[in-house]
């Protein structure tokens, strides 16, 4: 077994190979939740926008560097793992284009950030949660990366880190709309439910493309250990459960009605049409399948959603 030889990096900085190899563009997967989940837990108490928008700001920055921090983690603690796999050997650390020490260095200052902006909730909204949880939440979402090395949940796990997001966005806004019992905005928790079992069935549908490295490596995952055509079921068993879980979010929130319902049969299609184009067209569907379609779907039920919040 031979490891890919290093690849010369082309001209730009660091910041940029980081920036075009963790591809921030699929922050587009969490982040309308975590705007949705600030969304949700607004109250009417809030003397005008302007507050809610600092504080929708502060989310964005935060979702940023935490998402940052996630995948340098991933890409740091993968790295001789993708330099073995064809489809991954070219990833900046794995091909040799960044070293580990500045890798390292660009992760911990991701997670000083995030951090230091968690703070900026303490000293200009009077809540100290986003800060006391920000060392927990930072170790949570980078645990994912290492559970393939013993689960085959580990898309679970992925789902797990993603639904963080509304949770710790509602905290931020409203830290009671999720931390007493019951919950204030049940709603929350179904939404966060809803990313948990979406990102785990289109996970799956992503590791089709490394079943036999997988296998060959000993690292886990449910297409390694069902299976294509299992592991196909298992995802869209784990979508159903996500209209679910929105149909039980939407019964549980009266401010959600009939532009959230729109949103709801959107989405419905759209996960849909993703297992028909993967039924159809296997792995040339792969692309489209995970990275198109699951974009629009937490676009569009993101939009929606907030719209429906801000009209009732």
């Amino acid at each position: 077994m031979t490891t890919a030889a290093p690849i010369s990096a082309p001209l730009g900085s660091p910041v940029r190979l980081i920036a075009r190899d963790i591809k921030l563009a699929h922050s587009v997967f969490a982040l309308p939740f975590a705007i949705l989940g600030a969304f949700l837990a607004r109250t009417t108490s809030y003397p005008n926008w302007r507050g809610f928008a600092a504080q929708l700001g502060l989310i964005i920055l935060c979702m940023v560097f935490a998402r940052t921090w996630a995948m340098l983690f991933n890409r740091l603690a993968d790295h001789a793992i993708d330099a073995r796999n064809p489809r991954t050997q070219r990833r900046i650390f794995a091909s040799g284009q960044l070293s580990l020490k500045q890798g390292w260095i660009a992760a911990a200052t991701a997670a000083v950030l995030f951090i230091g902006a968690t703070s900026l909730f303490r000293i200009f909204f009077a809540n100290p949660w986003p800060l006391l949880l920000s060392v927990p939440v930072l170790a949570w979402i980078a645990f994912y990366s290492l559970t393939k090395r013993f689960t085959a949940l580990c898309h679970i796990f992925l789902g797990g880190a993603l639904a963080a997001s509304p949770i710790a966005a509602a905290i931020a806004v409203n830290s009671s709309s999720v931390m007493s019992w019951p919950p204030a905005v049940p709603s929350i928790l179904c939404i966060a439910l809803m990313v948990v079992t979406w990102v785990a069935g289109f996970d799956i549908i992503y590791a089709l493309q490394d079943v036999e490295f997988d296998r060959g490596a000993g690292l886990s995952s449910i297409p390694a250990r069902l299976g294509w055509q299992r592991a196909v079921w298992v995802s869209r068993i784990l979508h159903f459960f996500s209209l679910f879980f929105l149909i039980a979010a939407g019964l549980s929130d009266g401010r959600l009605s009939w532009l959230y319902s729109i949103g709801v049969a959107c989405v419905a299609a759209l996960l849909t049409t993703e297992h028909v184009v993967l039924a159809k067209r296997g792995k040339a569907g792969l692309d489209m399948a995970f990275f198109t379609i699951n974009g629009v779907v937490s676009c569009v039920l993101g939009l929606f959603a907030c719209l429906d919040t801000i009209f009732n």
